[in-house]
């Protein structure tokens, strides 16, 4: 897990970042190849909700939602193309890092940009969770059974940890670049020993709860990473020991799976995240500094870099909306008069570049009329207190917890609707803890 730790002692000046055309030279902070690299990761993750996702007809008439990857032979090695959250974590810490350094730079504080960051994470994923509660709702006053409309807010509900873990992640950008500016190995080394720790504990108690402890450790472990690439710390690597660093942590993953230290499945180990999602970071952090220069020349062409730039501008938007759609059209497929195969049958993987076809447009359509909210960004910094945007962020966490604890009821939504809502407000200028 540790084995970038050496090239992080000391590091060398930031590397040349990329113009943007337009902007001052003080405020050229973007990488290009890790804007396309994040826009590729989110389209991943839809598709592989979408390809999870299966309906049926039973015997008796009754709909079938369900999982379509559990118990299928071929989703453990899918998962070591499709689990791509490590890295995402990765180069949401470099955003991270140059978002908070630039705001730092210009007078913010603390508060001033956690505030800034729950608005910016919550304001598209309150519309989300809203119709969501109301969806649910109205399926139980339609008279949907019962176990329907607890299978659609439950899958629904899933995709949420990631935004509880990176509301909190967030939350503590500001504490961990300090450690990070200060203390940069001894970081990385607790948290990796964290990591490990828990992963030992779990194992040999056999209390699954005891992994959720990870969800801090693993996650901030990665995003130290993203800001080691932010500040320059690893632009000494070059491609030959990059690859060998991806090799060896390909070896360590493979070992820590034959051993029975972690599954095979990468779904599996993320709920609650094991050190193999740490390993799995590291091997797909070097391939991407070993591609970082091809993929700034791809990322810089006039039609992607549009592209880019729209998927980014509403990114939370996508991530929030995508599983609501994704459910809803599963749905009308029950409702349809269309005759539907059974999943994983011959049938219906044919059937599924239509189906992600459909996905794509309808949550683009869905993205393109709600998410303009999230991509007009806020103009100037707004001055809040420390405390309340503590009581922004524990509030957002607390209505992301809520619904993934309970979000086979329909009531869960609306508490957490209410919390993120409640958490939105506090973070507003003038508004009161």
């Amino acid at each position: 897990m540790a084995l970038l730790t050496p090239v992080l002692a000391s590091a060398p000046a930031p590397s040349a970042p990329v113009a943007v055309p337009g902007s001052a030279p003080a405020a050229v902070t973007r990488d290009t190849a890790v804007d396309g690299v994040r826009a590729i990761l989110l389209g991943v993750v839809v598709l592989l909700h979408s390809l999870m996702v299966g309906v049926s007809v039973a015997a008796d008439g009754s709909p079938i939602l369900r999982n379509a990857m559990e118990g299928w032979d071929g989703s453990a090695p899918l998962t070591w193309a499709l689990q791509i959250m490590p890295l995402f974590f990765v180069l949401g810490g470099f955003a991270s890092h140059t978002q908070w350094t630039r705001q730092r730079a210009k007078g913010a504080t603390t508060g001033d940009y956690v505030a800034g960051r729950m608005r910016r994470l919550l304001v598209p994923a309150s519309g989300a969770i809203l119709a969501t509660a109301v969806l649910l709702a109205g399926l139980v006053l339609a008279g949907v059974p019962a176990d329907v409309v607890a299978t659609a807010g439950f899958r629904i509900s899933q995709p949420l940890w990631f935004l509880g873990v990176y509301l909190g992640c967030s939350a503590l950008v500001p504490v961990m670049v300090r450690l990070h500016e200060r203390h940069r190995i001894p970081t990385v080394v607790a948290l990796a020993a964290g990591v490990v720790a828990v992963d030992i504990v779990r194992g040999a108690t056999g209390v699954t709860a005891i992994g959720l402890v990870n969800m801090a450790f693993v996650w901030l472990l990665l995003q130290q990473f993203g800001f080691a690439i932010a500040d320059g710390s690893l632009d000494r690597l070059r491609r030959a020991p990059l690859l060998a660093i991806a090799s060896v942590a390909v070896a360590v993953a493979g070992v820590l799976i034959l051993t029975g230290a972690a599954p095979a499945d990468l779904i599996t180990a993320l709920n609650p995240p094991m050190a193999i999602l740490v390993v799995a970071g590291v091997a797909q952090t070097a391939l991407f500094l070993a591609l970082r220069s091809r993929l700034r020349t791809w990322a810089a062409g006039p039609r992607i870099a549009a592209a880019v730039g729209w998927i980014n501008a509403r990114a939370m938007t996508i991530y929030s909306w995508h599983m609501l759609v994704v459910v809803a059209l599963a749905g009308a497929l029950l409702i349809s008069p269309l005759t539907l195969p059974v999943p994983l049958s011959a049938e219906w993987w044919a059937g599924r570049p239509l189906w992600f076809a459909a996905v794509l447009v309808v949550v683009a359509l869905a993205v393109a009329r709600v998410g303009r909210r999230e991509a007009a960004r806020e103009s100037a910094m707004i001055s809040v207190d420390a405390g309340r945007a503590t009581v922004s962020a524990l509030l957002g966490v607390a209505g992301v917890v809520t619904i993934l604890v309970a979000g086979s009821a329909p009531a869960a939504w609306v508490v957490g609707t209410v919390l993120v809502l409640a958490a939105l407000r506090v973070a507003r200028p003038g508004a009161t803890a």
